[in-house]
C-alpha cells in the first residue's frame, strides 16, 4: 500500500464524529450496538424499556425483552378491560382476534357490541339453564357428577372437570390454536378464556398456554417481529416510516424489517429475494451441466469431458464410445476423419449450420454461468471478509484495546478511533456485498448507469481495501511494541482519516443506488439541454456562446450553470471546486 497516497486521502476529510451514524442522519443507526446498549438493566418497572426507547428513538425501532413484552401485553389487556368493562380473559380474546390493536378493538366494540360478542363467543348470559338438582350429567362422558365437579363456559353447557382437562390439554398440545378455544359442544361457539383454562389444567399446560399467548402478541402484531437471529429472544417494535427498514437487535444482528433477511441497504427487498432464490435454485446447476457437458448419444446421460482426447466412453452399463465433437459413434472415426483431436465431420456439419443452435445454446449457458459466477464470488468473498472483520472487532474490544492502552499509555476512550474504523469496515463489507447482487440485476442495455455504478463501486471498494489493510496490518506493530511510539500519532491521523474517506465513498454509493442512479438520467438531460441551447445560439448569432464560468474556462458547463466532472460525469453546482461525487478537483 502506498502510504503517501493513503495519507493524502486521509487528510481530505475530517475524522468521523463519534455521535454520527455510518452513513447519513436518515439512517441514524449503530448496527452493532455499544456496550451501553447491551448492559441495559431491565427491572420490574418501566425504566429498562424507557432507556432503550430513549437511546433508539432516532432509529425508528425499539428492542423488547420478554419482560417488556409481558408488560405491554398486560397494559393492553388492562386498558381494554377497563374501557369496555369486561373481564381480562374476554379482553385478551378480543385483542387476539384484532391482532393486539387496542384502537381496532374499541372501534369495533363501540360500532356494534352485539355483533362483536356474537362473532367471538362473548355471551352476556348462558344459553343453557341447568336444573337445580344436586347431580348433573357431563355432556362428553355422560356420567353423573356432583354439581361441584361440573364446569361450564359462559354458554352454560355442563362438562366434568376430567373431560374439560382432557379437551383443553389436547388443544394446547396441538399448538397455538388453543388461543381460540370454544365450548366442546359442537353447536356452541362460546369462547373459553384463560381464566377457565388456568383453573382446569396443570401448571405445565398453563405455562404452554401463556407462552402461546405471549408469542401471539409479537407474531400477530403488525408492528412487532421477533429477531430472526438464531437463539435470540428479543423482539423489535418498528415505529418508523417505509423508507428505511434496517433495524439492529441488541444481539448485534442487523436485519430488514420488511423481509426479515439480513440488512441489505441500499438494495431493495425484491432484488435480495431474487438473488437468494438464484443462489439456492437448481437453475445454475442446469446451466453448468449445459455449458460443460454433452449428453451421451445412446443413454442421454450428461458427460463431462475431463481429458484432451475426443474419444469418449460412457460410464457403465452404457459404455458407448463416441466422438465428443460430432457425437457420432467412434467406430465411424479414425485417421480419415481427423484423428483423436479433431473431427472433419463436425467441421463440415458446422459449416452447413447443423450445430449452430446447439452451440448457441451452450455458449449462452456458458456466458450466463460465467457472469453469475463473477458476481457470486465477490458477493461471497465480502461476506467472508465481513465475518472475519466482526471477529476482529470483537477481539479488539475484548482483548487488544486494553493491551494497546497499556502499551501506548493512553485511556481506552482515546483509542475509540480504532473500533470506529472496524465498525466502518464491517458495515462497508455488508454494503459492498449487496452491491454485487444489485450489479447482477442491473440491465445490460443501460450502459451509462452501469458505468456510473461500477465507477462508484470501484472507488468505494478501493477506499475500503486501504482502510481494511491499515486497520488489520499496520496496527500490529503497535500491539507488539514495548512502549509508547511517536508513530502512533501518525497512525491515529491516518486511520481516522481513512475511516472518514471510506465513509464518504460509501455514502455516495448508498445514496446513488437508493436513488436508482438517477444522477445519470439528470446528467443526460442536462447534456441534452446544453446541446440544444448551444445549437440555437449558433443558429441565431452565427457563433455558439458558451456559458461563462467563475474562476475558470467554460468547459463542461451547461446552460443551467452545472459543471460536469470529467471523471464520473456527475453534475455539480457551478460554485463547487471539487466534485461532490468522486472528489476530484474541477478543471
Amino acid at each position: 500500500m502506498d502510504s503517501e497516497d493513503d495519507m493524502h486521502d486521509a487528510n481530505d476529510v475530517e475524522s468521523m464524529d463519534d455521535d454520527e451514524g455510518f452513513y447519513s442522519d436518515e439512517m441514524g443507526m449503530d448496527y452493532y450496538g455499544s456496550d451501553d446498549d447491551i448492559d441495559v438493566d431491565f427491572g420490574e418497572d418501566n425504566e429498562g424499556i424507557k432507556r432503550i426507547e430513549a437511546s433508539r428513538a432516532e432509529n425508528n425501532f425499539i428492542i423488547l425483552k420478554e419482560s417488556d413484552i409481558k408488560q405491554r401485553q398486560e397494559e393492553d389487556i388492562t386498558s381494554v378491560s377497563t374501557v369496555l368493562s369486561i373481564s381480562r380473559a374476554a379482553s385478551s380474546i378480543l385483542l387476539r382476534y384484532y391482532n393486539w390493536s387496542v384502537s381496532e378493538v374499541h372501534e369495533a366494540w363501540f360500532a356494534n357490541e352485539d355483533k362483536v360478542r356474537k362473532t367471538f363467543g362473548l355471551l352476556k348470559k348462558p344459553v343453557v339453564q341447568l336444573p337445580s338438582s344436586r347431580e348433573l350429567t357431563c355432556g362428553i362422558c355422560f356420567e353423573a357428577f356432583h354439581r361441584g365437579s361440573i364446569r361450564s363456559a359462559a354458554c352454560g353447557h355442563p362438562f366434568c372437570c376430567a373431560c374439560w382437562e382432557g379437551y383443553i390439554r389436547t388443544s394446547i398440545s396441538d399448538g397455538p390454536g388453543c388461543l381460540i378455544l370454544r365450548c366442546p359442544d359442537p353447536s356452541c361457539g362460546a369462547a373459553v378464556g384463560q381464566d377457565m383454562i388456568a383453573m382446569l389444567v396443570s401448571d405445565e399446560d398453563n405455562r404452554k398456554y401463556s407462552r402461546y399467548l405471549l408469542r401471539s402478541y409479537i407474531e400477530d402484531n403488525k408492528k412487532t417481529k421477533w429477531c430472526p437471529a438464531p437463539g435470540c429472544e428479543y423482539a423489535v417494535n418498528f415505529v418508523g416510516d417505509d423508507e428505511n427498514y434496517d433495524v439492529s437487535c441488541l444481539c448485534s444482528y442487523g436485519f430488514c424489517w420488511n423481509c426479515t433477511e439480513e440488512a441489505h441497504r441500499p438494495v431493495d427487498c425484491g432484488t435480495v429475494s431474487k438473488w437468494i432464490m438464484k443462489n439456492s435454485a437448481e437453475s445454475e446447476n442446469m446451466n453448468w451441466i449445459l455449458a460443460n457437458s454433452k449428453p451421451c448419444p445412446k443413454c442421454k446421460r450428461p458427460i463431462e469431458k475431463n481429458q484432451g482426447c475426443m474419444h469418449m466412453t460412457c460410464t457403465p452399463p452404457c459404455k458407448f464410445e463416441f466422438c465428443w465433437l460430432c457425437l457420432g459413434a467412434w467406430s465411424d472415426h479414425g485417421e480419415r476423419t481427423g484423428g483423436f483431436y479433431a473431427c472433419n465431420r463436425y467441421e463440415a456439419a458446422k459449416q452447413e449450420g447443423v450445430y449452430d443452435e446447439t452451440e448457441r445454446r451452450r455458449e449462452m449457458a456458458k456466458n450466463s454461468l460465467e457472469r453469475y459466477t463473477h458476481y457470486y464470488e465477490r458477493w461471497a468473498s465480502n461476506q467472508l471478509s465481513r465475518q472475519k472483520a466482526l471477529a476482529d472487532l470483537h477481539q479488539m474490544r475484548t482483548v487488544h484495546m486494553e493491551k494497546l492502552s497499556d502499551i501506548q499509555r493512553e485511556p481506552e476512550s482515546q483509542l475509540k478511533f480504532i473500533t470506529d474504523a472496524w465498525q466502518q469496515i464491517v458495515e462497508c463489507r455488508r454494503v459492498l456485498k449487496w452491491t454485487y447482487a444489485y450489479g447482477y440485476y442491473l440491465p445490460e442495455h443501460e450502459q451509462a448507469k452501469r458505468q456510473f455504478f461500477e465507477y462508484l463501486q470501484g472507488e468505494a471498494e478501493s477506499g475500503l481495501e486501504r482502510l481494511h489493510q491499515c486497520a488489520e496490518k499496520e496496527l500490529q506493530q503497535f500491539l507488539s511494541a514495548d512502549g509508547p511510539s511517536k508513530e502512533f500519532i501518525d497512525f491515529h491521523t491516518k486511520l481516522a482519516g481513512l475511516t472518514g474517506v471510506t465513509k464518504n465513498y460509501f455514502e455516495n454509493l448508498v445514496s446513488a443506488l437508493e436513488n436508482g442512479l438517477s444522477d445519470v438520467d439528470s446528467q443526460a438531460a442536462c447534456s441534452g439541454s446544453s446541446s440544444k441551447n448551444g445549437g440555437s445560439s449558433k443558429a441565431k448569432g452565427g457563433k455558439g456562446k458558451g456559458t461563462s464560468r467563475v474562476g475558470g474556462s467554460s468547459k463542461n458547463v451547461d446552460s443551467t450553470g452545472m459543471w460536469t466532472c470529467e471523471y464520473c460525469t456527475y453534475a455539480n453546482s457551478k460554485h463547487s471546486t471539487t466534485c461532490h461525487m468522486c472528489h476530484h478537483q474541477r478543471r
